[in-house]
């Protein structure tokens, strides 16, 4: 027994709590996550970790995984002047709810916006993607394109109905990474079990509420994560000068204090994370700054992320930094590029060529590096990367050289965890307007990665809480291999 179990042991046994007590099982998160896991039929899982990719602001689908050569055939033409006119008069238009966004616009009449980017096939499967993700592309008999999936938002609420497939005027509510942290138990007990990295999405448009659990509570919030060994959390180091022996008595001292609370105030989440945030704190001071700490990578392995180069530097740290933590056991790893303070620097309402040219420069080759790095290790059969933006673009111009945001039909892909690759599933029409074949709106992404992790999402409920049919999905069947 270890001197930091013994004082733990020591401590629950003088405040005469027992382990079936509320406040000694808040003391666990482990045992509290198999609580909940224990209460949820399980489905055989094909994987046991995700990778999520978002790029805040709305990547164009046409000029990365979706591309549409009649957009530069009828260049210059309004969609009226094309053989597409119909897509104006689409049920699809009436049927579905979009708030903040009137079809009668002059963006979606403009002249159609010519491909800014050349596109070939790649890998045997011969999946046409742009050449702005060479590297990405690279892996394309992995890959899964659902180029199918629309939203409800056209403004930047989108980037959280993406994650909770909510729209934002309903309020607040549990994201995918909440949902799979709730419904899973820990496969590391010194690693938080979901993770964040990078600058999250700007308070405009939902902020920190993208990686948090809402009502299922702060305890299945992501943690942020910074690419930085000597201080990677704001808790994973003792203050100067302090010794761990001298750290672990403040702690149990703070346990005391918090435990005498939540006695007094035993419905209260805060206090409940915060004694387990504690425990999990001391545990990851070693585990944590490890996970970043990239000395034990080869030197091939740091040019294969980009970590030589400028461009790619930051995100190719935090692909490398994603590897490593799935790879002992984090079970969900939401990584954000991107974001400026506001909408995000993927919304190219002008100057789509320069500026989607230069951020795909700086995740393709870190994304590429990846993918085919889990497939070397034999990680990628049971790690489920997901790729995606809250949604695409307007084949109509903007601003003479941009395209405006569009949530009837855009494109996310997976890889790995059991999802079948080298296909491509569902369409839009022949100029990106409308998901017209399999279409799936964005909870049915959050279903099929519940359900390759061995979860139904009806079966993740809480008591007191209705949710809506939207919020559980449906999983897609047709790319599960």
């Amino acid at each position: 027994m270890t001197p930091y179990e013994s004082t733990r042991r020591s401590f629950l046994s003088e405040m005469g709590l027992g382990f079936g007590t509320l406040a000694a099982a808040s003391l666990l998160q482990q045992e509290a996550q198999a609580n909940v896991a224990s209460q949820i039929e399980r489905l055989a899982p094909r994987a046991k970790s995700v990778i999520w990719l978002f790029m805040i602001g709305g990547a164009s689908h046409m000029e990365s995984f979706d591309p549409k050569p009649a957009l530069t055939k009828y260049a210059g033409k309004t969609i009226e002047e094309t053989p597409y006119k119909d897509v104006l008069s689409s049920p699809y238009l009436e049927n579905e709810r979009v708030v903040a966004f009137d079809p009668n616009n002059g963006f979606i009449r403009n002249e159609l916006y010519p491909l800014q980017v050349s596109y070939r096939k790649w890998g045997q499967s011969g999946l046409e993607i742009s050449d702005w993700w060479p590297h990405v592309a690279a892996q394309a008999d992995d890959l899964c394109l659902v180029r199918s999936v629309w939203t409800e938002d056209s403004n930047h609420g989108a980037q959280l109905q993406f994650h909770t497939g909510r729209h934002r005027i309903d309020g607040f509510f549990p994201t995918i990474g909440s949902w799979v942290n709730y419904g899973l138990g820990s496969l590391n007990e010194n690693l938080p079990q979901f993770v964040v990295m990078g600058q999250p999405i700007a308070d405009c448009c939902g902020g920190m509420e993208a990686h948090r659990a809402n009502y299922l509570g702060p305890q299945y919030d992501g943690v942020p994560l910074k690419i930085d060994p000597a201080d990677p959390l704001p808790y994973a180091k003792p203050a100067k000068g302090v010794f761990r022996e001298e750290q672990s008595g403040e702690f149990d001292l703070l346990r005391k204090l918090n435990l005498i609370t939540a006695e007094k105030y035993p419905d209260d989440d805060d206090i409940r994370a915060r004694i387990r945030s504690y425990e999990l704190a001391f545990r990851m001071q070693m585990a944590v700054p490890d996970v970043v700490r990239f000395d034990d990578e080869t030197q091939a392995t740091h040019q294969q992320y980009g970590l030589d180069r400028p461009e790619t530097r930051s995100f190719g740290q935090q692909m490398l930094a994603a590897r490593r933590l799935v790879e002992r056991g984090v079970r969900f790893v939401q990584v954000y590029h991107g974001s400026s303070g506001g909408a995000g620097q993927w919304d190219a309402h002008k100057g789509l060529k320069t500026s989607h040219t230069k951020l795909c420069k700086q995740v393709d080759k870190p994304i590429g590096a990846l993918l085919a790095d889990l497939k070397q290790r034999g990680m990628l059969d049971e790690t489920l990367v997901v790729w995606g933006s809250e949604f695409g673009r307007t084949p109509g111009s903007q601003h003479a050289d941009g395209r405006d945001h569009h949530p009837y039909g855009f494109t996310v892909w997976m890889a790995g965890g059991g999802i079948k690759g080298g296909i491509a599933h569902g369409a839009t029409d022949e100029i990106g307007f409308h998901a017209v074949e399999n279409r799936h709106y964005v909870t049915d992404i959050h279903a099929t990665v519940l359900h390759q992790l061995g979860l139904n999402p009806r079966d993740l409920a809480v008591e007191g809480r209705k949710r809506l049919e939207k919020e559980f999905g449906q999983p897609i069947r047709d790319v599960i291999a």
